[in-house]
């Protein structure tokens, strides 16, 4: 046996991203209309991606280390700004990107943990960017010198703590910013490099403002609160002008707001009520109800079409005369928990999650069908090897088969695991389903004409099995389980062959094409070699330098490369042979739960623990041999 170590200190070639299904819906305005009214622009991990309307061409821009928090663009649409996360103690950076280039302009680093906003001066002078609650600061940047002005704490000492910044419409000096208890508006004077704060007067109202929006004329200040009302502020003299509505408040307060020319307001609630409200009274003129929190509002030109981001991970378009809701984008919110490719086609692949499993398209990434089971987690995924039916297990202990072009249930297991079903697989004469649960048991299943039969239950496992992969001649299968062992099965005559220990949870097991061995991955972030014929260990390779997990494994038809994915975020393409890393894919905000090459060796996809799916090329074509 042997233990290795990858180079970490090589700089891996980049796996190239061909497209994203994905929207984070709970970055606040993170959703905006590029000024050339061509492009949609929005972060998912820590990538930005641009997003062409009329044909949904995406390009992506790489470049953060960690989930992109706040994106802005310039007026005249030359520069985006987007700002990221980063762990305890750590600096954040803000990174400017040329928009025409597609490339990165410049990279600017003093916030501490997170960027909680930024924005654009009107003329495309100056960048203001706002700490986190672990910084605290107001910087300002020259964005021609690339270097900072001045800063300055965003709060007075007896505020709370401030969640938003915006700068004036017309004035490069001016700018807002507001939070819990704090609403200032900020003069800028180049020349002394100071900031100079007037606090805002609202008398006796006490709110905590989480957006802010400026008439187009510099006149208003539009402050949205939790507490379901608009603040309406004399940007000149520093006083409160208004505040309403006063009778019906916005439930679950008021998260985003945009002003259109005319002066009223659109406005996005905590409770996903879109709102057009009147400039006056706001009084509201037209509503319509959406899933989940609206957290960005985008208008596209003069303010005829917008568009609106849900917590939900969902897109909607909008036109200004009809006010009726379009929805142009889904995407999952909770954790994807399987990714399963359709046999003999690389066109379609189906991913499961809370409540529903979704079949995609994998060149349009668009959802053509959606199954769900109200308050049940799927656990697993696949598809039959004939294409008739999409088997997934649950966590209410039942196994479902599902007709994949309309989504009827064909046949319900009830029962099957005491402790809800984890793992799933069919052979591939399509007569049998292989299930693992939580309870550690292993049950083979025959599908009948107009039912199913229970042919056996093998018992090895102390815990959740995590993973089963059947041999091709689906008379033996590898089971993974979390009790640190992996079991080769005869299924025909239902008795262990194998054990397969180490000191993990295996999370992941794959056979090589030629099935004379097996990789797995697991809690320790080792991936380990282990021999078939005798259960001896071969290898073991340090798959994260970190110890992350692994959580996943496939391997290629030519069993020349696999690919691994876990809690280090970070898809990795490796040499079988070699045991060595050939190719990185940096763009996850969540970690990594699933990944599948297609038949093709062509395509790779990857899911993550955020909802989000990503598609890649595979940098290693198939082997003629």
């Amino acid at each position: 046996m042997t233990f290795e170590t990858s180079n970490v200190s090589e700089p891996w070639p980049q796996l190239q991203l061909e497209s994203v299904i994905g929207f984070n819906g709970h970055v606040i305005s993170g959703l905006r209309v590029h000024p050339d009214r061509e492009h949609l622009i929005y972060p998912l991990g820590s990538t930005v991606i641009l997003k062409r309307i009329k044909d949904d061409k995406q390009e992506f821009l790489q470049g953060h280390t960690n989930n992109v928090s706040c994106v802005s663009v310039s007026r005249s649409g030359s520069y985006i700004a987007s700002g990221q996360l980063n762990f305890m103690g750590f600096k954040a950076p803000i990174i400017i990107w040329d928009f025409a280039q597609r490339r990165e302009y410049t990279q600017m680093v003093l916030h501490n943990s997170k960027v909680e906003a930024l924005s654009f001066s009107p003329h495309d002078k100056y960048l203001v960017s706002l700490g986190g609650q672990d910084d605290g600061r107001i910087v300002v940047w020259n964005i021609e010198t690339k270097q900072a002005i001045c800063g300055s704490p965003a709060s007075a000492q007896s505020a709370g703590h401030c969640l938003t910044v915006h700068f004036s419409n017309t004035n490069d000096n001016v700018f807002v910013s507001a939070g819990s208890e704090t609403l200032r508006v900020w003069e800028l004077d180049v020349h002394n490099r100071k900031i100079r704060p007037t606090e805002c007067q609202t008398g006796k109202l006490r709110r905590i403002v989480n957006c802010v929006e400026i008439s187009e004329d510099d006149q208003f200040i539009y402050c949205g609160t939790t507490s379901g009302d608009i603040m309406k502020i004399n940007l000149e003299r520093r006083l409160m002008a208004d505040c309403g509505p006063l009778k019906t408040k916005y439930s679950q307060g008021v998260n985003v707001l945009r002003a259109l020319k005319s002066g009223d307001l659109l406005v996005g609630s905590g409770s996903g009520t879109f709102s057009l409200c009147s400039k006056t009274n706001f009084k509201t003129l037209k509503q319509v109800q959406l899933e989940k929190g609206v957290t960005s509002i985008a208008l596209r030109g003069e303010g005829q079409q917008f568009f609106a981001g849900t917590e939900a991970g969902q897109i909607y378009s909008f036109s200004y005369d009809d006010f009726k809701a379009e929805l142009i984008s889904t995407s999952h919110t909770s954790p994807v928990n399987e990714v399963a490719m359709c046999f003999g086609t690389s066109e379609l692949f189906a991913t499961c999650s809370a409540e529903d499993i979704r079949v995609w398209h994998i060149h349009k990434p668009k959802e053509l069908l959606r199954i769900t089971v109200p308050n049940m987690t799927c656990n697993a995924v696949d598809f039959m090897v004939d294409g008739h039916s999409i088997i997934s297990a649950w966590n209410d202990g039942k196994i479902r088969l599902f007709a994949p072009e309309s989504g009827r249930l064909m046949i319900l297991i009830p029962n099957a695991h005491r402790m809800g079903v984890t793992a799933i697989a069919g052979t591939r004469s399509c007569r049998r389903i292989v299930s693992g649960g939580g309870e550690g048991r292993v049950c083979v299943w025959e599908l009948q004409p107009h039912g199913h039969k229970l042919l056996d239950t093998m018992k090895e496992h102390k815990a959740t099995v995590t993973c089963i992969k059947i041999k091709s001649n689906d008379k033996v299968c590898v089971t993974a389980s979390e009790d640190g062992s992996c079991v080769i099965w005869d299924i025909e005559r239902f008795k262990s062959l194998r054990l397969l220990l180490a000191n993990t949870m295996f999370r992941s097991v794959c056979y090589h094409p030629e099935e004379y061995q097996i990789i797995t991955g697991g809690r320790d972030g080792l991936i380990t070699y282990f021999d078939v014929c005798d259960g001896e260990t071969i290898r073991n390779i340090a798959g994260s330098p970190s110890g992350a997990a692994i959580n996943a494994i496939d391997i290629s038809q030519d069993g020349r490369h696999f690919v691994t994915g876990g809690d280090e975020k970070i898809v990795k393409v490796w040499d079988f042979m070699e045991g060595d890393v050939t190719h990185v894919g940096v763009a996850h905000g969540g970690s990594v739960t699933s990944v599948k090459l297609c038949c093709n060796n062509s395509t790779l996809i990857s899911t993550s623990a955020d909802g989000a799916i990503f598609r890649w090329r595979f940098p290693h074509p198939p082997s003629s041999s």
